[in-house]
């Protein structure tokens, strides 16, 4: 693990939580597979050596749940999720180096190998432990066999984790009123033999790792407090069939736990990636066994296994330890969580056959929101951020610039680009490099659509049709900086859109592929001439938005009904490892509480006024967006706010509020936002003073 800054000359590699062969994917888990993809581009435009692997989960108990449901094996069940996998991935633009699954020999020889290494070094003991049983079904219950009281919070919780409450990882024996999910009758505790990894043996290790570690703050200081509390030792087996046999237990009915053999292929899928390519293009060995870059993207609510559980077995086995570990947040549907019971979700199947390119969906996870912040989708807020950001900054800059410049030029003019645009490309460039050392996929994404923006901005300000007759070589030099600013833009968003980055790099007559061109491919010189282009994006119309509001309500509604009548509380199919199928506990009407704390410093840092609105109005072509002038005391700000809909405009002035002042300045259809009212809930109840604080007031 090394803290240079990207690029270094070691191999990088990028992994993303392996999802369990056992359902559909949906938008919740496409966020982290997405990103992780982005941020292997990003590395590969800075000129960094990397790889992105991952592959599917084929083990533990919720695979063996439903292959029982469906007859079939557990094995036939999980290859068939792992071949849609295959499939889907590539339809996002997600390219894996290398896709594997856990129950391939690569994988089973890994684990047993490394699990061997940790019993060599002392790390592994056996202790008698209560394992729940049905007596009933005359079979010990592992992990999704069993339901109960979490112990620690008191809600429900499934044998390995308590996933409707604290999300704490819990080892057998814990859950406290067991009920066997086989028969429904209640189960017993009884002694069994198993296998401990002594994790408390690694607490001065993590807390160091930890304090070296880059990615989300979530990820850094979450384990913290779970080392304080004292780190209890880990149950390595568990009594089922199906799974990697414990190393020379063959003849039992014990394997290793899902979470031994799961981050393991992360090595294994690395391994796969270098012996097809071979060691002198990749060295899998120098990743994982002498100086590399690893880089996890995971769901929040397993941070504590590769915070934890897996850099302390790395370390007891002698391998590299992960340089950064970045975990997003969850995907909320129209501000209510993602339910795949209740079918409210936005499925990975659902969005492509309704037609829409790939880019878009990739653009709107990626920069809605910080990497490890909660993102609410709704079909209205996609179509506002691809018409207003997508369509009317990036591809209209695009269109205009490059048919301008054949029709007046047939192609790039011949003269050298300004010491302006060059300087605003070269700031734009470094804020790309900030962002991806950084993991900040919504700040790489910006760098792009902002530089769109200015180039929107330069065009027209300096007007070139008005100069093509009397100033020509003004006219030209304009459009010159206006086509190196268009493919400058295209290499920057190559991470995040490939598809219509390359459809830009060939419309350019550029040769070879925009994903193959580091940043300063930014800087130099566009083909002289060019074909006629086309445009890029295509806007969303309000009656396409309407007809998929209300067929994902009519979904919704429908899955609800078969609630009420009485069905069956379904097993979750598409539970991940990655944690990015968390339901969140179905709950309708609130979004969940953030985990993450902040300090009273980081507090102090909020500059949170009270404002008087002076004058309000809707911003044309967008739905929900009002530009609203606000009084701070010191000076008026130009705010945008979602609240068209939900408030009478022309009643609003004279209004007091509650504006974030130091709220980075951000522009929603052309028009700059200055800072961000405060609102709650989806009606937008604007906040405001109990008494007559002054304007400009700081709220403390």
């Amino acid at each position: 693990m090394s803290n240079d800054e990207f690029p270094t000359d070691r191999p990088a590699v990028v992994t993303c939580g392996l999802p369990y062969a056992n359902g559909d994917l949906h938008i919740g888990h496409l966020r982290g597979y997405i990103g992780a993809d982005a941020f292997n581009r990003a590395l590969q435009t800075l000129g960094q050596q990397s790889a992105y692997v991952c592959g599917s989960d084929m083990h533990g108990t919720p695979v063996a749940v439903n292959a029982e449901q469906e007859g079939v094996e557990p094995e036939e069940f999980a290859l068939e999720w792992h071949e849609q996998y295959e499939e889907t991935f590539p339809q996002f633009n997600v390219e894996f180096d290398n896709y594997g699954h856990t129950h391939d020999e690569t994988n089973t020889e890994l684990t047993q190998e490394i699990v061997r290494e940790l019993d060599k070094e002392g790390y592994i003991y056996e202790k008698e432990i209560q394992v729940a049983y049905d007596p009933d079904a005359d079979q010990y219950l592992p992990d999704r066999y069993v339901e109960g009281t979490c112990p620690y919070c008191g809600e429900k919780a499934r044998g390995d984790e308590c996933d409707e409450g604290c999300q704490r990882h819990l080892e057998p024996g814990e859950v406290e009123d067991p009920t066997s999910t086989i028969t429904g009758n209640p189960a017993e505790y009884r002694e069994r033999t198993h296998k401990f990894f002594e994790v408390s043996e690694f607490a001065d290790f993590l807390t160091e790792f930890l304090d070296g570690l880059e990615g989300t703050s979530n990820a850094r200081n979450q384990p913290r407090q779970w080392i304080e509390d004292g780190l209890q030792d880990w149950c390595l087996t568990r009594d089922m069939e199906w799974g990697i046999d414990y190393p020379g237990e063959e003849e039992r009915d014990i394997v290793l736990y899902v979470w031994v053999d799961a981050p393991i292929e992360y090595i294994a899928s690395t391994k796969q990636h270098s012996e097809r390519v071979g060691k002198d293009e990749y060295d899998w060995e120098q990743v994982w066994k002498d100086e590399g870059d690893i880089v996890h993207v995971i769901g929040r609510d397993i941070i504590q296994h590769h915070t934890i559980f897996w850099p302390a077995m790395l370390e007891g086995a002698g391998y590299n330890k992960p340089r950064g570990i970045a975990a997003t947040g969850f995907i909320t549907i129209n501000g209510k969580g993602l339910s795949t019971s209740r079918n409210r979700a936005i499925w990975a199947k659902e969005y492509l056959d309704e037609g829409f390119h790939p880019d878009l969906l990739r653009y709107y996870l990626t920069t809605t929101g910080g990497l490890q912040q909660d993102v609410d989708f709704s079909w209205d807020a996609f179509q506002e951020k691809v018409n207003g950001e997508l369509v009317g900054t990036v591809g209209n800059f695009w269109y205009r610039s490059l048919l301008f410049a054949y029709r007046n030029y047939e192609g790039t003019p011949e003269t050298d680009v300004s010491e302006e645009v060059l300087a605003r490309i070269e700031g734009a460039i470094d804020d790309v490099r900030e962002s991806v050392n950084e993991y900040d996929l919504r700040g790489i994404g910006q760098a792009a659509t902002q530089l769109a923006q200015y180039g929107n901005e330069y065009i027209q300000r300096n007007e070139p049709w008005k100069l093509t007759d009397e100033e020509p070589e003004t006219a030209a030099q304009v459009i010159r900086d206006c086509v190196q600013i268009a493919k400058a833009v295209g290499v920057l968003l190559e991470p995040i859109t490939p598809d219509k980055a390359q459809a830009l790099w060939e419309q350019l007559g550029e040769d070879g592929a925009v994903a193959d061109a580091h940043l300063e491919a930014a800087l130099e010189a566009p083909p002289r001439t060019f074909e006629e282009p086309g445009e890029l994006f295509e806007k969303i119309e309000d009656d396409r938005v309407a007809e998929l509001n209300e067929k994902l309500a009519e979904r919704v509604a429908a899955a609800s009904d078969d609630d009420d009548e009485g069905a069956d509380a379904e097993t979750e199919s598409d539970d991940t490892a990655a944690g990015e199928a968390s339901d969140m506990a179905d709950i309708d009407d609130l979004e969940p509480l953030a985990e993450d704390r902040i300090g009273f410093e980081d507090f102090q840092e909020l500059d949170i006024r009270v404002g008087r609105i002076e004058s309000a109005e809707g911003i044309e072509d967008a739905d929900d967006l009002a530009r609203l002038e606000v009084d701070i005391g010191f000076e008026t700000r130009q705010v945008v706010a979602g609240i068209k809909q939900l408030h009478d405009l022309e009643e609003l002035p004279g209004e007091k509020c509650i504006l974030l002042a130091n709220m980075e300045p951000a522009e929603l259809f052309g028009v700059e936002s200055n800072g961000m009212i405060l609102a709650a809930g989806e009606e937008a109840d604007l906040l405001t003073t109990h008494g007559d604080a002054e304007v400009g007031t700081k709220v403390q």
